[in-house]
């Protein structure tokens, strides 16, 4: 375990050493955005959506008092959406698709030693393979977060009308409800790291393979795995530091 924590701690450095230059890496960093947000919008949206409307209709459900109001349905699906869901389950759901597809790309390059090729011409491949990885995951993560907080704030809205749980008015009224700025940027931080912990780990696995095809799949599943893990122990800590 302190082996491994290890290597990765030197796999982080050595990205930082021998860099390419500016341009190159910016241009790496758009191709890397492209593949990783914008390739990853369609699940996003549809997460988040059915994740919204199912907390809107099952805290419906639950809140038969009376006494509470029916803007508390709105309230409660704005707070868990923003706090928990919309940062934690996205970065979840990215760690599957995004973290496989770097950890398998990148062990598809070392077994067939492309990744020793860019070294024979004297290129740092951790630079220019993962640096821009996880700077485009870092940048387009909280974008991704920001679009499922709105989806899924929506997708409440249009469950909890449309079945006639409660009226229009009484769930913007919810929403609107001790609103939190600070909760937003919370959710953003939380984002920010997930992403990092993602793509680095994802990286690590695959930069790392050895052997063939096999391998490549057991890397890959390996990254999706302790990804998931270290978002878990991650939303933990940050919410007793910063809450």
């Amino acid at each position: 375990m302190v082996k491994t924590f290890g290597e990765f701690l030197l796999f982080m450095q050595s990205m930082l050493v021998r860099k390419e230059r500016l341009g190159t890496l910016w241009q790496r960093t758009l191709d890397e955005a492209i593949l990783i947000g914008i390739d990853s919008v369609f699940i996003v949206a549809i997460v988040s959506a059915f994740i919204g409307a199912v907390t809107c209709v099952q805290i419906a459900y639950n809140l038969v008092n009376p006494l509470i109001p029916k803007s508390t349905i709105g309230f409660m699906v704005r707070e868990m959406t923003i706090l928990e869901l919309a940062p934690t389950i996205t970065s979840i759901v990215l760690a599957g698709k995004v973290g496989s597809s770097i950890a398998g790309g990148l062990g598809t390059m070392r077994i067939t030693e492309q990744v020793d090729a860019l070294e024979v011409m004297g290129i740092n491949s951790a630079s220019y393979l993962v640096l821009p990885k996880i700077v485009a995951a870092m940048l387009m993560f909280p974008l991704l977060v920001v679009l499922a907080m709105v989806l899924s704030i929506t997708g409440g809205y249009l469950a909890g009308t449309l079945s006639g749980a409660m009226s229009a008015q009484e769930y913007v009224e919810g929403i609107r409800t001790d609103f939190v700025p600070y909760n937003i940027l919370f959710a953003l931080i939380k984002s920010v790291v997930f992403a990092f912990l993602v793509s680095a780990i994802s990286s690590y696995k695959g930069y790392y393979t050895k052997g063939g095809a096999l391998e490549v799949g057991a890397a890959s599943t390996g990254a999706v795995t302790n990804s998931i893990i270290a978002i878990l122990l991650a939303d933990y800590v940050l919410a007793a530091v910063l809450l």
